[in-house]
């Protein structure tokens, strides 16, 4: 994948994308929208003529103490090998329970007890697909007490021992600094360098909680200041990466992720309009 930035394929776009063929890094789908057979599903194989791909999971659960869901994990399987896509992902947090499955990326607490349930099912993620997949940062609104890790050192250790990547989202650094109090650039520092993958950016919403502002990852605006300045820290410090423009609620017209892409196509130095298409 040529590293330039890419923006999320969304429902809305599918068919101006299939026919316009617009030129960008790459398109990012969800898993978990294409694992049935349907037409949305034959146009995304299409694409896969003309574009490079990422694949994004969100419902894979890596913090579920009682493990993957197999029939999930087959299907999630069967798409990534149709696909061949460049990167597969899927978030730091849990979303299924005793059978119950949960709307939502739920946090885990940074302990060692915590640490060895993620390691383990990112192992069997990669056994399952046969390649490294990447662990995505989330969003946090609350700390546990009893975490004896900070973030990062969680994700440095999960990598270590899975030998998985790391799909570093600068917008939810921004929200999750906010929220916890914490510095975001501190946050930055002392990542492997060498397991990041991508880059997301996104916009988020700014909430009233107890008469102070909370940030809220909700994917419905254009990606904010702060992101955009933390993304640069990044550049400088890590390298330039693979680069996701996520916008998922109030979802603009096409040109407007596109306008969105080359702003970090402008900030990471590469071409614009992109005129990287992966065969």
């Amino acid at each position: 994948m040529a590293q330039v930035a890419g923006i999320g394929l969304r429902s809305p776009h599918l068919a101006e994308i299939a026919r316009d063929l617009p030129a960008t890094g790459f398109l990012e789908i969800h898993a978990e929208n294409y694992l049935g057979a349907s037409p949305a599903r034959q146009a995304i194989e299409r694409l896969r003529e003309a574009y490079a791909f990422s694949v994004h999971a969100v419902g894979l659960s890596l913090g579920s103490t009682g493990g993957l869901d197999e029939d999930h994990l087959a299907r999630v399987t069967t798409l990534v090998k149709r696909l061949d896509p460049a990167y597969v992902s899927d978030h730091l947090s849990w979303s299924v329970h005793g059978g119950r499955y949960y709307n939502d990326l739920l946090p885990l607490p940074y302990t060692e007890e915590a640490l060895d349930v993620v390691v383990r099912n990112v192992g069997r993620l990669q056994e399952a697909l046969g390649r490294q997949v990447s662990i995505e940062n989330p969003s946090c609104y609350l700390g546990f007490a009893h975490s004896t890790l900070t973030e990062p050192e969680f994700l440095a250790e999960v990598v270590r021992r899975s030998g998985c990547g790391l799909l570093l989202d600068l917008n939810n650094i921004v929200v999750t600094a906010h929220n916890l109090r914490l510095d975001p650039l501190a946050w930055l520092s002392g990542l492997p360098a060498e397991a990041i993958t991508e880059y997301h950016l996104a916009g988020h919403a700014v909430n009233d909680c107890d008469g102070q502002p909370m940030l809220i990852d909700d994917h419905g605006s254009r990606v904010g200041a702060e992101a955009w300045a933390l993304f640069d820290a990044a550049v400088r410090r890590y390298g330039v990466r693979p680069t996701l423009i996520e916008w998922d609620t109030d979802i603009p017209a096409l040109p407007v992720l596109l306008e969105e892409a080359g702003k970090a196509d402008r900030a990471i130095g590469s071409p614009s309009p992109h005129a990287a298409r992966a065969a």
